[in-house]
């Protein structure tokens, strides 16, 4: 037991020093996401959805990996910190589809972004338009501890949240997702497990530092070039 609580109290260290090294480098990050489109062949566009209060700065180690691999990568600025509703979300995500005439696309997304991404799937002018999605320590069935705390933005993420009920009973899109967590996540403490969905629980503990491990990476990579 006393092993236990010491291994995870080590994975929460790491995990918050890899997010405050990414949030800090984020916040002096002055890129701009045309560079990660540009020049990038016709290879399956790619779109990444943060977490909530993530920008998709934070997400620009994984981004530079798939657009190395000759990806365009989108991204949704309008979506800043990723504190308005799901639905919100998806609307912003299915208008930026909409105006690049985006198809085939493979959505990889960090916690929240997940959920915004499976909406989005739902939606009748936009679910064609995506051939996968990877979500990577997504809360589909909510997370407890979510409703310690006293924002509206992050309450909206506890299992009882009515957006959250919605999109766990639609299971119509599930087939379509990948979903990846750790053994060990802080933050979505009862794991990531989309019933119909690819569900791969990662030798890794961690609700940030998962996004630049290898393993995580050759699955995108897996899913990109056509598998599931």
């Amino acid at each position: 037991m006393r092993r236990t609580l010491l291994r995870r109290a080590s994975v929460l260290l790491l995990d918050y020093l890899y997010a405050g090294r990414y949030q800090l480098r984020a916040a002096f990050d002055r890129s701009t996401p045309e560079a990660m489109v540009a020049g990038s062949g016709d290879r399956a566009p790619v779109v990444v959805l943060p977490g909530i209060f993530e920008t998709w700065r934070f997400l620009r180690p994984l981004s530079e990996h798939i657009h190395a691999a000759g990806h365009p990568v989108h991204v949704v600025t309008g979506l800043e910190r990723n504190r308005m509703s799901v639905p919100e979300a998806a609307a912003l995500v299915r208008r930026h589809l909409e105006d690049h005439d985006l198809t085939d696309v493979v959505i990889v997304a960090h916690s929240k972004g997940g959920l915004v991404a499976k909406y989005l799937m739902g939606m009748p002018d936009a679910g064609h338009r995506i051939r996968a999605v990877v979500a990577v320590g997504t809360p589909f069935a909510g997370s407890a501890l979510a409703r310690f705390i006293p924002l509206p933005s992050v309450r909206a993420l506890t299992p009882s949240a009515p957006e959250v009920r919605r999109l766990a009973l639609s299971q119509a899109a599930n087939a379509r997702i990948v979903s990846v967590w750790g053994w060990f996540d802080p933050h979505v403490p009862g794991g990531s497990r989309l019933e119909g969905a690819r569900n791969i629980e990662l030798e890794v503990g961690g609700h940030f530092r998962i996004l630049a491990r290898p393993e995580l990476l050759s699955i995108v990579d897996g899913v990109l070039a056509g598998g599931r």
